[in-house]
């Protein structure tokens, strides 16, 4: 039987994936596309705290209503809830300071930036494969 926290679940968690899979294969290549690097960054610079803040609370609501359902799908998902907490509050500013301190001129810079951003990348593609996990063992009814 579906219920009401079900469709609540299923709908959070999909509208999350959805999302994270737009930035990489719609919103970032066009804006590099449309936009000069200089005016690219500044708008990703004032996108991602939204994106994170977006994300992480449709993840928290996931968990929430998976809660009663299935405690390990909203582990999981409180899971993913973390990390965008950690995103926006400890990485996104310190790739910021790095790329700053970059395009002051200062080539030490271009190292921590480059592995900071890539650690991002890794974080978001993780959350992307366990928010599919949860949506795939609703699917195959493991939950």
């Amino acid at each position: 039987m579906v219920t009401v926290t079900t469709i609540a679940a299923l709908f959070a968690t999909e509208l999350l994936l959805g999302l994270m899979v737009m930035l990489p294969v719609l919103v970032a290549p066009q804006v590099f596309k449309v936009l000069d690097t200089a005016s690219a960054g500044r708008f990703l610079r004032q996108f991602f705290p939204s994106y994170y803040t977006y994300c992480g609370s449709l993840a928290a609501a996931s968990a929430l209503a998976l809660l009663p359902l299935a405690w390990e799908a909203a582990v999981v998902m409180g899971t993913v809830t973390m990390g965008f907490v950690f995103a926006r509050q400890a990485l996104m500013p310190r790739i910021n300071a790095y790329r700053d301190i970059e395009l002051a001129g200062d080539r030490s810079a271009k190292k921590p930036f480059a592995r900071l951003h890539g650690l991002s990348v890794i974080l978001n593609i993780g959350q992307m494969l366990l928010t599919a996990a949860v949506l795939a063992g609703f699917g195959f009814g493991a939950w």
